[in-house]
């Protein structure tokens, strides 16, 4: 009896839903920004249960998240698409400095769906992480580098890289506002709590906005680094 009265109950909900949504597509219904999941994305807006659908939606059109970039103040500049060799190139490619208010050692070409996750990283977790663990803001983020016509794990067989795409970024380090310096290498097993605590943070915020997140936990290889992609599976490690 309970199924059956859920079941009554379900079907006029789903419909409103249909009905409401098709009434704020069609530009019927006018819902501020924040609640409308076709406006534009925002990245300075604080996340709310409608951010994912937006920010996928955004990250997946070149124009959409371009767009994103300028009205989040992210300075960048769009790179022609371009093929390098057999599976290696970009497309929505963009040469960036900064992903927000932190600044790249130095800048950087990836495509603007990595742009994107990296501003939402930098806005909604790596400022309010240092400042919890470390009690000082991140000035700089030191990489390895974006794009690389190569395999997996510069392998000399086998499937291409997301770098091979400039769909990934590796990162080092992070300068603090207070002069510290912290690296993959020496910090992700310091005795410094804070250190330790922060990076796992910045780690564990990065799976929210990248597809692949590798970190030292990976294996051997990611000891000095961490990778972040998009566009290929789905790992948080």
């Amino acid at each position: 009896m309970v199924a059956r009265i859920a079941r009554l109950l379900v079907v006029p909900l789903i419909l409103a839903i249909l009905v409401t949504g098709a009434l704020v597509a069609a530009g019927r219904i006018v819902l501020p920004p924040r609640w409308d999941p076709f406006a534009p994305f925002d990245i300075v807006e604080t996340p709310s249960f409608l951010t994912r659908f937006k920010f996928a939606r955004a990250r997946d059109d070149g124009d959409l998240c371009r767009a994103a970039l300028t009205r989040g103040g992210i300075a960048f500049e769009p790179v022609p698409d371009r093929v390098t060799g057999e599976g290696c190139g970009f497309t929505d490619a963009v040469r960036t400095p900064t992903v927000g208010a932190t600044r790249l050692a130095s800048p950087v070409i990836v495509t603007c769906r990595v742009a994107l996750s990296l501003a939402m990283l930098d806005r909604h977790a790596l400022g309010a992480a240092a400042r919890r663990h470390l009690g000082t803001p991140v000035t700089r983020i030191e990489h390895l580098g974006t794009y690389a016509c190569r395999n997996i794990n510069h392998a000399a067989s086998g499937r291409r890289s997301r770098h091979a795409t400039a769909d990934a970024i590796d990162i080092s380090g992070f300068q603090l506002a207070d002069g510290r310096r912290l690296t993959l290498t020496a910090d992700w097993s310091s005795a410094d709590p804070g250190r330790a605590a922060f990076l796992r943070a910045v780690r564990d915020a990065a799976c929210v906005w990248f597809d692949v997140t590798l970190s030292p936990d990976h294996n051997p290889l990611h000891y000095d680094h961490f990778h972040f992609d998009v566009g290929g599976g789905r790992a948080c490690r």
